[in-house]
C-alpha cells in the first residue's frame, strides 16, 4: 500500500512539473498547473489518483500550512500602517462583490445558502498570487502597490473571522445556542492565544532559536497543536491554522520561520490543488456554462470597477484606481478552501465547488495577463477612465514644484539618485525629480528638493512634464521597456537632450542606443570597472583598501539612515 501511495505521487508530481513548465511559459502563476494536474489524473481522463485518503490527508496539511504562513506574516501591529484608504477598499469592495454576486447567484436559480456560499468566495482575491505579480513587476512600493496588499490584508482579516464563524456551524443544531456558544469559546481562545502571543511566545522562541532546525521543528509543532485545538472545539483546523501563525508574528523570528517553511509549505500545498482538481466533476457542469461565464465577467470587469468607483470617491487619480483595481480580478485559492469547508460541512455539493474552481482557473489567467501588462493596456483606456475621477487635487498627485522649464528630469530617485543629486546641485542646474514611492517624494520635499510622484511609464504624465525644453533625463528604472518609453517620447519632441537610462542585458542597451539613448549604464559592468580601478589606484596595499572600506561603510550607512536599500533585480 504505502509503494503504491509513493508511485502514484511520484506520477503525479512529474505530470505536475511538465504542466507547470507550460505555465511559466505562458507567464502563468503555478496554482493554475496544479488544478490542471489534478484535472488530467482524475477519472476523467488518466485515472490516476486511486489513494484519495492519503493525498487527502497531505492536502490538508497543505492548507495548515498555507494559512499558518498567511498568519504569520499578518503582523497586527502593521495593520495600523494600511491606512483609511485600504481599510475602506477592502470592506466596500468584499460588501459590494458580496450583495451583487448573492443577487447573480439567486437570477440563476441557485439556493440562499449556495448564493451565500459563491457571493462570498467572489468577493476574495489572491494575496499570494498578487504579491508575486507585483514583486515580479518591482511595483510592491508603488503607491497603488501599497494600497492593493493593504486591501488584501483586510480581506485576509475577514477570511479569517469566516471560517471560524463557517466551520462552527454543524447541522441541526439550535443557532441561538449555537452563536452563544461560539462567541464564547471564541472569545476565551482568542483572549489566552493573545496572551500566549505576548507574554510567552517572543521569550520561547528567542530561547529555541539558536538551533534553526529546532525553531522550524517548534514552528510546525505550533502550528499543528492549535490547529487540533480548534479542531476539537468545533473550529476549523484552517482557522487555528490561521490565529497559530498570528501568534508567531509577534516574535522577532517570523522572518526565519516563514523563510524555512516556505518549501514545506508550497509541496504539500500543491496535492492540495491536484486533489482539488481531480475531484471536480464535470457531468452537469454543462447546465452551469451562462453561470459561469457570467460570474467570471463579474469578477474580472465588476470587482475592478467596484475598487475604481471607491478610490475615485477618495480622490485618487484614475491610474492608481485602474491598476489598484486589477488586483482584485480574480478569486483567491482562500475561496476555494473556502467553498470546500462548505462542502465538508454539509452545506454544498461537490458540483459547487466544481463550478467555483472553474471561475477561479479563468480569473487566475485573465487577471495574470491584465496585472502583466496593465501598464500597456492603460493609455488605451485612460480617456474612458475619467469618469472615475473626482475633480480637484488628487490625494496621490504629490506635485512639490513649480510647473515650468528643468534643465535636468531624473526619474527615480532610491537607486543612484541620491548620489546623482550631488552632482546636479555642483553643476548648478534646476532639476525634477520624479519617483513612484510616494514616502520618498515626501522626504524629498522636507528637503526642500523639486519633486513629483509618478510612474515613468505613465503616458499622461510624461505628456504633462515639459521634456521638449529638457537638457537632460536621466533614469535610474530597471525596467527595459519603461526606459523604451521614455527614450521614444523624448525623441519625438527633443532631439538635443542627454538621455541617460539603465539598462541589466547587453541587447536591451543596444536597443536603446538604436532608439537614441545617449549613454546607457549596465550596473554589473560598471561594478567591475570600479573594482579594477580600485585596483589599478591601489595595488596590493591593504592600507588604501582598509580606507575605501572606511569610507563606503561611513556612505553606506547614510544611506541606510535615509531609508535607501539596494534593489533586487527583477526579470522582465
Amino acid at each position: 500500500m504505502t509503494i503504491g501511495v509513493f508511485v502514484e505521487l511520484s506520477i503525479i508530481i512529474i505530470i505536475a512539473v511538465v504542466i507547470a513548465g507550460i505555465m511559466r511559459l505562458l507567464k502563468q502563476p503555478l496554482v493554475i498547473a496544479y488544478i490542471l494536474t489534478g484535472i488530467v489524473v482524475s477519472p476523467y481522463f488518466l485515472n490516476i489518483v486511486k489513494s484519495t485518503d492519503a493525498i487527502a490527508t497531505f492536502a490538508q496539511i497543505g492548507v495548515a500550512l498555507l494559512l499558518f504562513m498567511v498568519g504569520l506574516n499578518l503582523n497586527p501591529k502593521i495593520i495600523k500602517d494600511v491606512g483609511k484608504v485600504s481599510l475602506i477598499t477592502g470592506v466596500g469592495q468584499v460588501i459590494f462583490t458580496s450583495v451583487i454576486g448573492f443577487f447573480i447567484g439567486k437570477l440563476f436559480g441557485f439556493s440562499t445558502i449556495v448564493s451565500i456560499y459563491i457571493a462570498t468566495a467572489l468577493t476574495f482575491s489572491s494575496t499570494i498570487i498578487i504579491m508575486k505579480l507585483l514583486s515580479d513587476k518591482g511595483d510592491l512600493e508603488t503607491l497603488y502597490g501599497r494600497i492593493a496588499i493593504g486591501f488584501l490584508i483586510v480581506q485576509d482579516l475577514i477570511v479569517i473571522a469566516i471560517l471560524m464563524v463557517i466551520s462552527s456551524i454543524p447541522s441541526g443544531m439550535n443557532y441561538t445556542t449555537l452563536a452563544l456558544e461560539t462567541v464564547l469559546k471564541g472569545t476565551g481562545v482568542l483572549l489566552l492565544l493573545f496572551l500566549i502571543s505576548v507574554y510567552i511566545l517572543p521569550r520561547v522562541t528567542k530561547a529555541i532559536a539558536k538551533s534553526q532546525e529546532f525553531l522550524l521543528l517548534f514552528s510546525i509543532g505550533w502550528c499543528f497543536a492549535i490547529a487540533t485545538l480548534f479542531y476539537y472545539l468545533n473550529f476549523s483546523i484552517e482557522a487555528g491554522a490561521l490565529l497559530a501563525g498570528i501568534t508567531l508574528s509577534l516574535t522577532p523570528f517570523r522572518y526565519e520561520i516563514s523563510s524555512r517553511m516556505k518549501p514545506l509549505r508550497d509541496f504539500f500545498i500543491i496535492l492540495f490543488f491536484i486533489l482539488l482538481g481531480s475531484q471536480m466533476v464535470f457531468t452537469n457542469i454543462s447546465q452551469y456554462i451562462i453561470p459561469i461565464i457570467i460570474f467570471s465577467v463579474f469578477i474580472l470587469i465588476g470587482n475592478p470597477l467596484i475598487v475604481m468607483v471607491l478610490m475615485g470617491f477618495l480622490g485618487y487619480t484614475k491610474r492608481n484606481s485602474f491598476l489598484a483595481g486589477l488586483t482584485v480580478a480574480q478569486i483567491s485559492e482562500f475561496s476555494l478552501i473556502f467553498i470546500a469547508l462548505g462542502v465538508s460541512v454539509g452545506h454544498l455539493t461537490t458540483e459547487i465547488l466544481s463550478f467555483v474552481t472553474i471561475i477561479g482557473l479563468i480569473t487566475i489567467t485573465g487577471s495574470s495577463y491584465m496585472i502583466i501588462y496593465a501598464n500597456k493596456i492603460y493609455p488605451y483606456l485612460s480617456k474612458y477612465l475619467g469618469i472615475f475621477e473626482i475633480k480637484g487635487e488628487k490625494v496621490d498627485e504629490h506635485k512639490y514644484h513649480k510647473d515650468g522649464i528643468y534643465d535636468i528630469i531624473l526619474f527615480g530617485y532610491n537607486r543612484i539618485g541620491y548620489d546623482l543629486l550631488k552632482s546636479f546641485k555642483k553643476i548648478r542646474k534646476k532639476f525634477l525629480v520624479v519617483d513612484y514611492n510616494p514616502e520618498t517624494i515626501i522626504n524629498l520635499a522636507k528637503e526642500d528638493i523639486d519633486c513629483r510622484y509618478g510612474d515613468a511609464s505613465d503616458s499622461v504624465l510624461l505628456n504633462e512634464l515639459n521634456l521638449a525644453k529638457a537638457k537632460m533625463i536621466f533614469s535610474t528604472m530597471p525596467d527595459f521597456d519603461t526606459n523604451l518609453l521614455l527614450v521614444t517620447k523624448i525623441r519625438e519632441s527633443n532631439k538635443k537632450a542627454i538621455i541617460i537610462v539603465i539598462s541589466h542585458q547587453i541587447d536591451g542597451a543596444i536597443e536603446l542606443y538604436d532608439k537614441g539613448a545617449s549613454y546607457v549604464i549596465l550596473p554589473h559592468f560598471l561594478g567591475g570597472h570600479h573594482a579594477s580601478t580600485l585596483i589599478e589606484k591601489h595595488g596590493l596595499n591593504i592600507n588604501k583598501f582598509m580606507k575605501e572600506k572606511t569610507a563606503h561603510i561611513e556612505h553606506l550607512k547614510k544611506r541606510k539612515g535615509r531609508g535607501h536599500e539596494h534593489p533586487q533585480h527583477h526579470k522582465h
